[in-house]
């Protein structure tokens, strides 16, 4: 296989990256500076190069709050961009990854959603995702699409990142205790997409850690394992007033793609993992 990476840059398309590299395994990738996905002829022009047999849309806007007051670059990123891989993937036969997320859901349910539970964004980041979906859906009848929670990876864009920032600047935080979901590395994302990819699995699925934790429990053991002195009071997400409602429980199953390629580790486990390999 030959890999196309839109959004090479960033935490999820770099794991990529590193894995191609150390694996030999033949890639291109490109990110915003050089390729806007809004712009379908600059996606047919590396696609029509590089003559991939897999693509990989690790793009996407997830400033969730940004995108509340100001929904265009959400909207042309995460839907028109997807549509325009999508359409070019099916123009030159290469099979399409896309990676969506658990903000799909309101929350509301109680339980870990499953991938035929009906979506009901609450915030326009998870609308114009679900709206990537659904041109995926409508353009291919062949593809991968992977919702996912709570990511981190070695990147600034994610919750460790700036839990240590503030950490680093503050000996007492103020953390959310009623916002759950599955923290998930981009490692265990990028091994559990290439082994879908070798099993020729299509559709949609959720692919997450196992378990389940609120905001402030993942805080705890990021404190933990990087053995940060701080003190974490935990607060209502409503504390924060922040531009952008949050899915209260917006934690997804991964039974389904677990049945083909496997058991996933615990999220603690995951981070674990993660945090000593650096």
């Amino acid at each position: 296989m030959k890999f196309l990476i839109f959004g090479d840059k960033g935490q999820l398309g770099s794991c990529f990256k590193e894995i191609f590299e150390k694996n030999r395994t033949r890639f291109y990738g490109v990110d915003i500076d050089h390729c806007d996905i809004s712009d379908k002829e600059q996606v047919r022009i590396y696609v029509k190069s590089e003559k991939p047999t897999v693509i990989l849309n690790c793009a996407a806007y997830n400033l969730v709050d940004d995108a509340e007051t100001n929904n265009a670059p959400a909207y042309s990123a995460n839907k028109i961009g997807t549509k325009n891989i999508a359409l070019v993937a099916k123009e030159f036969g290469a099979f399409f990854v896309h990676y969506s997320t658990d903000y799909v859901f309101d929350g509301t349910k109680g339980k870990l959603y499953v991938e035929s539970d009906k979506e009901n964004p609450v915030n326009e980041y998870g609308r114009s995702k679900l709206e990537g979906e659904i041109a995926i859906k409508e353009v291919l009848d062949d593809y991968l699409i992977f919702r996912l929670s709570w990511v981190y990876g070695n990147g600034k864009q994610n919750f460790i990142h700036k839990f240590t920032e503030w950490a680093s600047k503050s000996a007492e935080l103020n953390i959310s205790n009623d916002e759950y979901s599955i923290p998930t590395s981009v490692d265990l994302i990028a091994q559990a997409t290439l082994k879908a990819l070798d099993l020729r699995l299509s559709g949609l699925f959720h692919l997450t850690a196992s378990g389940l934790a609120s905001r402030f429990d993942w805080a705890k053991e990021i404190a933990n394992l990087y053995k940060l002195e701080v003190s974490i009071n935990p607060v209502s997400i409503n504390t924060f007033n922040l531009p952008a409602k949050r899915p209260l429980n917006s934690s997804m199953s991964n039974e389904l793609l677990s049945t083909y390629i496997g058991k996933f580790p615990n999220w603690k486990e995951d981070l674990a993992r993660f945090i000593n390999k650096k």
